[in-house]
């Protein structure tokens, strides 16, 4: 992955991608004891980031090979940025889901026509029934972050951050990132190192189940120890991705955790503050932001709203922390 690659995503995307807008709020800043700026990428197509990356790696596709389908492996989020990429391409989408995964994101990847096959996680191996279809069918597996495509599709919104700081008068400021395996992060943090060197990405993930930070300390991949047990199931991930750890290892600062609670109640501030509705996941760098100021630099900070996914109990819960 390179600055080409993402710039060549960007090309791709005008007219498909929303650019979304960079927000704040007194409310938040109070908080805070700063100047914070929210990314909305839950105001993306599909309601997150991730149909950056998917229609960057549909649309890499020889023609050929993109028209035999596709294939992703997701608990919804990646699922629903692959089925509508390959919905407006005009090609066949299969997706791979657990069957606990929140039922807003299954039924969404259905309304975008994706053929949802779903799995138990505790018993079945998702990794071989993707192999399996994709054998049997011809389809291309799209990653969710393990792909260097992908990488670049999301890297677009840090050039997006970067030209919309700009203008806001902020040149130097700490880029807080909700993080799964990290191709989000990844691709943002090579687009700041091109567009706003002295801009810094910060991984923010869910306590217990922060192998990116974990790894970003060690200097190697570190696994959760878990696989469940956290609300914010769409950064919910093993170890970092093999393509994402090295690019952050050497752009990114320390890694933050914060925990569900947290999450809930950054989820309350952005719908009382900014009238966003967040899941919990794409609410984790708002609550790093917000609960934890000791752990940025600089006088304003940015934070990517990663996702907007979540189910009507898990929100009213959310509004009544």
């Amino acid at each position: 992955m390179n600055i080409a690659m993402i710039r060549a995503a960007m090309e791709r995307s005008v007219g498909l991608v929303r650019e979304t807008p960079l927000l704040s709020a007194p409310g938040l800043d109070e908080i805070a004891g700063r100047r914070v700026l929210v990314k909305a990428e839950c105001l993306q197509w599909t309601g997150s980031f991730k149909f950056r990356g998917g229609w960057a790696a549909v649309t890499a596709l020889e023609p050929a090979v993109r028209a035999r389908g596709v294939l992703a492996i997701s608990s919804g989020n990646h699922a629903q940025g692959v089925a509508m990429a390959a919905r407006l391409l005009g090609v066949p989408a299969v997706i791979v889901m657990p069957e606990d995964a929140p039922r807003a994101k299954i039924e969404g990847t259905r309304a975008l026509r994706g053929e949802v096959v779903l799995y138990r996680r505790a018993t079945e191996d998702r990794d071989a029934i993707g192999a399996r279809l994709a054998e049997e069918r011809g389809l291309t597996l799209i990653r969710p972050f393990d792909d260097a495509e992908v990488i670049a599709g999301q890297g677009t919104c840090g050039i997006e951050i970067a030209r919309q700081a700009r203008a806001e008068g902020i040149t130097r400021a700490d880029v807080l990132v909700c993080c799964g395996g990290g191709g989000l992060s990844a691709g943002i943090a090579l687009a700041l190192a091109a567009e706003a060197p002295q801009m810094r990405v910060r991984t923010v993930e869910p306590e217990g189940f922060d192998d990116m930070a974990r790894s970003l300390r060690s200097g190697r991949p570190e696994r959760n120890p878990r696989l469940s047990g956290t609300i914010c199931d769409a950064i919910m991930t093993p170890e970092p991705g093999r393509l994402t750890l090295p690019v952050l290892a050497e752009l990114a600062g320390p890694g933050i955790a914060v925990t569900d609670g947290e999450a809930l109640r950054a989820m309350a501030v952005a719908a009382r503050h900014l009238k966003l509705v967040l899941e919990p996941g794409g609410a984790v760098a708002l609550a790093a932001a917000l609960f934890h100021p000791g752990e940025a630099a600089g006088d304003a900070v940015i934070c990517v709203a990663s996702g907007g996914n979540v189910d009507p109990e898990v929100l009213a819960r959310a509004l009544r922390e």
